[in-house]
C-alpha cells in the first residue's frame, strides 16, 4: 500500500494519541531513523519515509500463541535495540484513566519463539514489561510489587513485597501522581542490566474515597479509590534500587520528609553508579535536582530553582525519554526547562551543575520542546512569539548563541505539532487552522520540504476558505487593563444590524488554552445541530491563568485566585465585548464548560449573574477542598494557613447570586471530580431555594462517555436546554 492510506492511519492513530495522552506509545523509529513500525491489520510493518512506501515486517500469523487460532492483538509494542526480541503488550485494561495493565509476550526474531511473561500471574495484571538492557530479563509490575524473569528459563522472581501492606505500591504510583505528574511507568532498568531504581510510594495515611456502583449488581458495589484530597498529606514516597541477583534494596537517602515533598522524575543519570531525581517541596515552590549515589545511598543538590508561586514539573521531551532532562554531549551537560527568567525557556546546564547558561533567549515561551540534534547540535521546539493563538516549529544552537530560527513555513498560520525522527531529519507535521481540517504530512529537516508535495499541507491551504470562514479572532482590554484574545464564531448569513444569542466556551483553569487557531476553533462537539446556523454567536477567550504562550507572569498571576482573578477576566471580557460588537444580545448569554470549566461556568453565573442568564456546567468542581492536594495546592497553596482562597474561588460559597437557569451534569463514577461536588452543590441550592436543573449519568467517569447512548443523550439535553433558556435566531 502506498502513502495514501498510511496517512488516514498515522492521522487517526495521532488523534487518539492527543486526545487520551495514553502514556509509553509513540512512534516505532527504526535504527536508522529514516523508517518507522507500524501495527496494520494485525501485522508489523515498515514505512520508509523516502520511498513513501511500506513493507510487511512480521506478519500477523507469527503473533498465534500455541494452541491458539487467533493472534494477539497489538495494544502496544517495542522492539529491542538490537532488534532482535519484540516485546508485546495486549489484553490491556485500564488502571483510572489508560489502559496500562495488561499482557505481554516475547517474540524472538531469531528463533520465532513466542512466550508469555507473567504466566503464573493473574491475567492483564501485568505493567510497564521493559527487557533489561542485556536482553536477557524482563521486569514488570504486577499487583503493586516487582518482578524480573529469565527470559530464557521462563523463571520468575519477586523482586518486592508489600508484607501484608496493601497500599504499598512499588514500580508505579496512586492516583494523584499518575494525574497531576505524569508519572506511570515506576522503575528503570541500570545500564548493566544488574539493578532497577524504583519509586515506593506507601499510601497508607491515604484515606480511601468510596465511589457506589448502582447499576451493575442488585446490590450496590463499593469502589473505594485511594484519593488525597486538599489538606491531606500526600503518599510518602522514597526511592529505593534493587540488586536483581541478591534481590536487596539501597534506599536513596534523599533529604526532607518524604510525606512533604514529591519525587516527580528520577532516571540513571548515564552510569550503573548513580541516578539523577527531581524533588519539588509539597507547596511544590523549590525545585531540586539531585544525584543519588547507589551504593552509599548519599544526595547531593546540583540545581535548584524556586518560585513564589510554583514550579512546574518538566515536561517529557519524548517517549524515549520520561524524564524532565536531555543528555547531551556524551552526558557532560544536559538540557533543562524553566522559567526562571520570566519565560519558559531552555537552558544548559554542566553535569555537576556549577554551570548554567540561556539556550533560547527573548521575549516568549518554549511550548513543547521536542528533540536535540547531536548531529547539527540544534534543538528543536514549538512556540508562538507573536500570537498566543498559534504553535510553531523553532530550533536553535545550543553551543552557539543566536536568535531561534522559525521551521514552519510562513504561510502555515495556525496549529503545527510535530514528532522527529531519532535521527533528526525527518518530521510528523499535523497542521491545522480555523479554516483547513487537520492535515498530517512527512518532511524533511531542517528546509520543511514535504515528501509527498501533492497531498501536502500546502496541497490543502485554500484562501478561499479563509476568506467564506465564520471564525473572527478578536481582541479586548478589560475594565483592570488586562489584554484578553479569543476566537468568535458568527452565525450563517450573518447580519450585523440584527441582535443574535451568544454562547461563551469556558475553561479558564491553568491545564488548558480554550482561544486557539485551530480546526476545533467555533465548534461545539456537544450540540446537536449547527450552532452558526441555528444563529448563535459562539465565543472563546483565554485570561489570566490560562496555559497560553504569554510569560510566566501571566500564567502565574492565577495564584490562590482560581476561581477568583480567572472569573474576573471572564465577566470583565464579556463585557467589554458586548460593548465592542453591538450585534450580542446582551439579553441571551449563556456559558457552558466542563470540569475546570464547569466550575468556572457555576462562578460565573453565580457572582456575575446580570452578565450570564444560562449556563451548563458537567462534571464541575463546586468546593475546590474536594479536589486532589497536588493539583489544588499547586495553584492555591496549602490548608489551613491558605484557606481564605479556596473558599472565595469556590462556587459552592457564591450560590445566593444565582438567578438564571442553569443545567448541573455529573457522572457518579468520576474518579477525578468526584460527584460529592455535585451533591455539595445540590444541599446549597436547595438552601437558599435556588431552582435548577440537574442531571445525573449513573456509573460514568469524568468523560461521561461510557455506556450506550450516552453521548447522544447528554448532546440533545445540551442542546434542548440552551435552546429553551438561550433562544436561537437573530433579532
Amino acid at each position: 500500500m502506498k502513502a495514501k492510506f498510511l496517512g488516514l492511519f498515522l492521522f487517526l492513530t495521532f488523534c487518539n494519541l492527543a486526545l487520551y495522552a495514553q502514556p509509553g506509545s509513540g512512534t516505532k523509529w527504526t535504527p536508522e531513523g529514516d523508517a518507522y513500525y507500524l501495527e496494520n491489520e494485525g501485522a508489523i510493518v515498515k514505512f520508509d519515509l523516502k520511498t513513501q512506501e511500506y513493507t510487511p515486517v512480521i506478519a500477523a500469523d507469527r503473533f498465534i500463541p500455541k494452541g491458539q487460532s487467533e493472534p494477539l492483538e497489538l495494544k502496544n509494542f517495542v522492539f529491542t535495540p538490537d532488534q532482535s526480541q519484540l516485546l508485546i503488550f495486549t489484553n490491556s485494561k485500564k488502571v483510572w484513566r489508560y489502559e496500562t495493565r495488561g499482557d505481554y509476550w516475547i517474540l524472538n526474531l531469531q528463533s520465532n519463539e513466542l512466550k508469555q511473561l507473567g504466566k503464573t500471574l493473574p491475567e492483564a495484571t501485568l505493567m510497564f514489561a521493559k527487557i533489561s538492557p542485556d536482553g536477557q530479563k524482563a521486569a514488570y509490575v504486577s499487583h503493586r510489587n516487582i518482578y524480573v524473569e529469565d527470559i530464557a528459563s521462563g523463571k520468575i522472581k519477586q523482586l518486592t513485597k508489600t508484607d501484608g501492606k496493601p497500599k504499598l505500591i512499588n514500580g508505579t504510583f496512586d492516583w494523584a501522581y499518575e494525574e497531576e505528574l505524569s508519572c506511570y511507568d515506576g522503575f528503570r532498568w541500570s545500564p548493566d542490566s544488574k539493578k532497577i531504581a524504583y519509586w515506593q510510594l506507601d499510601a497508607s495515611g491515604i484515606k480511601d474515597f468510596n465511589m457506589i456502583n448502582n447499576t451493575d449488581d442488585i446490590y450496590s458495589k463499593v469502589i473505594p479509590i485511594e484519593y488525597p484530597k486538599v489538606g491531606e498529606d500526600p503518599s510518602a514516597c522514597r526511592i529505593g534500587v534493587m540488586d536483581v541477583k541478591k534481590g536487596k534494596t539501597k534506599w536513596m537517602n534523599i533529604p526532607g520528609d518524604s510525606k512533604q515533598h514529591y519525587i516527580p522524575r528520577m532516571e540513571w543519570a548515564g552510569s550503573s553508579d548513580e541516578i539523577m531525581v527531581q524533588q519539588l517541596d509539597r507547596k511544590q515552590q523549590v525545585s531540586k535536582i539531585m544525584y543519588a549515589n547507589v551504593k552509599t545511598g548519599e544526595a547531593k543538590t546540583i540545581f535548584e530553582e524556586t518560585d513564589d508561586a510554583w514550579v512546574d514539573v518538566r515536561t517529557i521531551w519524548h517517549d524515549d525519554n520520561p524524564a524532565g532532562w536531555e543528555w547531551i554531549n556524551d552526558g557532560r551537560e544536559f538540557l533543562w526547562v524553566s522559567e526562571k527568567d520570566g519565560w519558559n525557556h531552555l537552558y544548559k546546564i554542566s553535569r555537576d551543575g556549577k554551570n548554567v547558561s540561556l539556550v533560547t533567549d527573548g521575549d516568549y515561551d518554549v511550548i513543547d520542546p521536542l528533540m536535540y540534534d547531536e548531529n547539527t547540535d540544534y534543538v528543536y521546539f514549538t512556540a508562538s512569539p507573536d500570537n498566543a493563538m498559534q504553535r510553531y516549529l523553532y530550533r536553535v544552537s545550543v553551543g552557539t548563541k543566536g536568535k531561534a530560527e522559525r521551521i514552519t513555513p510562513m504561510n502555515q498560520e495556525g496549529t503545527n505539532s510535530y514528532q522527529l525522527s531519532a535521527n533528526g531529519k525527518f518530521a510528523s507535521h499535523l497542521f491545522h487552522n480555523h479554516y483547513t481540517n487537520p492535515v498530517r504530512e512527512w518532511v524533511t529537516l531542517p528546509d520543511h520540504k514535504a515528501l509527498d508535495e501533492a497531498n501536502g499541507v500546502n496541497s490543502k491551504i485554500d484562501p478561499a476558505k479563509k476568506a467564506a470562514s465564520n471564525i473572527r479572532f478578536v481582541e479586548v482590554e478589560t475594565a483592570s487593563g488586562v489584554n484578553i484574545q479569543g476566537w468568535m464564531a458568527l452565525p450563517t448569513n450573518f447580519d450585523p444590524a440584527k441582535k443574535y444569542p451568544t454562547v461563551f466556551y469556558v475553561y479558564a483553569e491553568p491545564a488548558s488554552q480554550t482561544a486557539l487557531d485551530n480546526y476545533a476553533a467555533g465548534k461545539n462537539r456537544l450540540y446537536a445541530g449547527n450552532m452558526a446556523d441555528d444563529e448563535y454567536i459562539y465565543i472563546s477567550v483565554d485570561g489570566r491563568g490560562s496555559p497560553a504562550p504569554k510569560g510566566s507572569a501571566w500564567r502565574k498571576a492565577i495564584y490562590k485566585n482560581i476561581g477568583i482573578i480567572n472569573i474576573k477576566d471572564q465577566a470583565e471580557a464579556a463585557q467589554e465585548l458586548m460593548k465592542k460588537y453591538d450585534f450580542i444580545d446582551s439579553e441571551r448569554i449563556a456559558v457552558h464548560g466542563w470540569s475546570g470549566g464547569g466550575s468556572t461556568t457555576l462562578n460565573l453565573l453565580f457572582k456575575y449573574p446580570d452578565i450570564y442568564q444560562t449556563g451548563i456546567a458537567v462534571a464541575a468542581v463546586g468546593n475546590q477542598l474536594t479536589y486532589d492536594n497536588i493539583y489544588q495546592e499547586r495553584y492555591m497553596g496549602v490548608p489551613p494557613e491558605d484557606l481564605a482562597g479556596f473558599v472565595e474561588g469556590s462556587p459552592i460559597n457564591h450560590v445566593q447570586g444565582f438567578k438564571g437557569n442553569l443545567l448541573y451534569i455529573h457522572g457518579s463514577g468520576d474518579d477525578n471530580v468526584h460527584y460529592q461536588n455535585a451533591e455539595m452543590l445540590i444541599n446549597e441550592m436547595v438552601k437558599y431555594n435556588k431552582q435548577f436543573q440537574f442531571f445525573e449519568y449513573p456509573n460514568r467517569t469524568h468523560s461521561i462517555r461510557e455506556g450506550e447512548g450516552t453521548s447522544l443523550h447528554l448532546r440533545t439535553m445540551f442542546t434542548k436546554f440552551l435552546k429553551e433558556n438561550c433562544p436561537p435566531g437573530a433579532k
